[in-house]
């Protein structure tokens, strides 16, 4: 048995997360962390809501309430939404925890002690209207380095290139538009070029990776500069040194802190288990690999930041040191980062109506509908597109009539003709039952390895072929019209059971709600895919601090076996069954696309009206 670390980028706490967000993080992550357990592997797979930074402040600011409040809010509607999903967290917590803080803390003051960071001067942006500082990445202007325009104040997307927002050129707010100052300011700095070398040391060992995400991250270290690790802010984790601790405007900055979250919420996923110290088998051990998971804006700071965090903290930069409490700290084994998702060719966007939220999707179609077409069609090594066409064909022609009727016949014809799994003997196989039979034993092998090397729609597909050679072999044999052989009918049917059960056992981590329910129509009882749950808890450090966590027990009933095929059992009862997957009507299609225009047409509509209203206002003051 291995440990092994599933790592989930954190999701920003300032709004709902829809289809996009979760095809990047969510549904992956979840299959690969089903399928290490399925294997008999101890996984621990943590996340939880990012929560500090400007953003939520621009949020609040809006609203007339403390940043808190939106956190608060927007922790428990993205924890219900994930849960919802089946995403099978150990763990899923949030960065205003006192644990995340006390955690966050100790890194930055080993990583000061060893060295890797220093105290400096640097440019910062301010807003004129506000006075506060604004984030780096709601600045745009053109880059340049590319000259692209659209480049963020921390990256330009065009070239890949890290910046600073006073290197920009034409300077902007995205906030309002205005032209931001700069202003210096004495911070914290993380000695990224110190680090650099040990981590691009740490790259150039990495197998596996996906070539895009591994390439991008090598040109990361074309020029490494230092970067600041605070900000002039009132909403964040205090420095932990004298002379900042208690200042009010002087925060560690989201970036630094949020990756941190990986370690923090194993901490507290430990003490939550009664032994605090269980999380360092998957953190101190070099044998517990972790990966992470994540969309490809977030590259930068799981194969570079976090990286550079860990060596810091261990002491394996260019300046030396020792690891502190924690020990030597695991580096990623891999980042399993995937491309965009785009929704009928436009970039989702919640500001402009470009969105489909994870809510309102689960709300009108099953939701393994949803996870199956984000695996079938996501984003994985490639920009896709979402299409409402799509989504309804795979579900109707894929999940419906090719697996959800195949279930539904085989179960039908042995309630019918048996009422339960019939016996056969050895001799009465054909070449056809044991080809059939051969083909489910070899896909554990073949779907399996696919998954472990992140190849999630291929897995899919090979799942779904073998799903073919049953629906082949049953047409093929057709047990229907057997009637005076009631061997062969029954060597059909236990064929057709046996491997629509393996077909099961292989879809299940993309399919965990629908997998439960084919396996209870092939005569199953007990849990045979777990499902999360939502708990409310108090923080451990905070006392009346309460929040909601998704959590779970992911161990399969005791009768059931990991990652390979589970025998049949003779006499197995097998009840008249009910539909796994209903088809959606075609009709929806044309439904969402004008709900979906109607959205756009609304946004307009306010942003008009609320152009207009500033246009007044002008024309009232230059009158007046």
């Amino acid at each position: 048995m291995s440990h092994i670390l599933v790592s989930v980028a954190w999701p920003y706490a300032n709004g709902p997360r829809h289809i996009g967000h979760v095809a990047g993080f969510g549904v992956p992550s979840d299959v690969y962390a089903r399928y290490e357990r399925m294997k008999g592997n101890d996984v621990l797979m943590v996340s939880g809501t990012d929560e500090h930074g400007t953003p939520i402040l621009v949020e609040a600011d809006a609203e007339g309430v403390g940043p808190q409040e939106i956190a608060d809010r927007y922790n428990r509607v993205i924890a219900k939404d994930l849960c919802n999903l089946g995403l099978s967290y150990d763990l899923f917590t949030r960065t205003t925890t006192g644990n995340h803080e006390h955690v966050v803390q100790e890194l930055f003051k080993q990583c000061l002690e060893n060295g890797y960071i220093y105290e400096g001067t640097q440019k910062v942006a301010i807003s004129p209207s506000t006075g506060r500082t604004l984030p780096d990445r709601y600045i745009e202007g053109t880059c340049p380095i590319c000259g692209a325009d659209g480049a963020r104040g921390d990256q330009c997307d065009n070239c890949g290139n890290e910046l600073d927002p006073d290197e920009l050129l034409n300077p902007v707010s995205k906030i309002n538009g205005e032209t931001p100052r700069f202003e210096e300011s004495r911070h914290f700095f993380l000695d990224l070029p110190a680090l650099a070398e040990a981590n691009l040391a740490w790259l150039k060992t990495r197998e596996g990776w996906r070539s895009n995400v591994l390439n991008f991250s090598l040109g990361l270290f074309k020029e490494v500069k230092p970067r600041a690790i605070t900000r002039d802010i009132d909403w964040g984790i205090p420095v932990p040194v004298d002379g900042w601790i208690d200042n009010p405007n002087k925060k560690l900055y989201v970036w630094f802190d949020a990756v941190i979250g990986y370690l923090s919420a194993s901490i507290e996923w430990a003490r939550r288990q009664g032994d605090p110290e269980a999380w360092r088998k998957w953190w101190n051990d070099p044998e517990a690999p972790g990966y992470y998971f994540m969309g490809k804006d977030n590259i930068t700071f799981h194969s570079q930041i976090w990286p550079s965090e860990l060596l810091a903290y261990n002491g394996k930069g260019s300046k030396g040191g020792e690891a502190g409490g924690y020990g030597d700290l695991n580096l990623p084994e891999q980042v399993v980062a995937s491309e965009f998702m785009t929704m009928e060719g436009k970039k989702f966007s919640s500001s402009r109506g470009i969105v489909i939220y994870v809510k309102d999707i689960l709300d009108r179609y099953p939701v393994d509908a949803v996870r199956y077409y984000i695996s079938v069609a996501g984003p994985e090594t490639s920009d896709s597109d979402f299409t409402w066409s799509e989504f309804v064909r795979h579900n109707n022609e894929e999940l419906a009539a090719s697996w959800g009727n195949l279930v539904n016949r085989v179960a039908n014809l042995l309630n019918k003709d048996f009422g339960c799994i019939p016996e056969i003997q050895d001799s009465w196989l054909t070449e056809e039952d044991r080809a059939l039979l051969d083909k489910g034993l070899q896909a554990f092998d073949t779907v399996g390895g696919l998954i472990e090397r992140h190849r999630q729609k291929a897995a899919l597909g090979e799942a779904m072929g073998l799903v073919g050679d049953i629906n082949k072999y049953i047409s093929a044999q057709e047990p229907w019209k057997i009637k005076d052989d009631p061997d062969r009918l029954a060597t059909v049917l236990h064929t057709a059971a046996q491997v629509v059960c393996d077909a099961n056992t292989m879809l299940a981590p993309f399919l965990p709600h629908a997998s439960q329910k084919v396996y209870e129509a092939m005569g199953g009882t007990g849990t045979f895919s777990p499902l999360p749950r939502l708990e409310e808890v108090e923080d451990l450090d905070k006392p009346g601090f309460t929040y909601p966590i998704i959590t779970g027990t992911y161990i399969l009933g005791e009768n059931v076996h990991p990652w390979s095929r589970e025998d049949i059992k003779d006499g197995t009862p097998i009840a008249k069954p009910t539909p796994i997957f209903a088809k959606i009507p075609k009709e929806a299609v044309q439904e969402e696309l004008d709900r979906f225009q109607n959205q756009l047409d609304e946004r307009k509509a306010k942003e008009q009206a609320r152009f207009e209203a500033e246009q007044a206002k002008l024309k009232e003051r230059s009158e007046g």
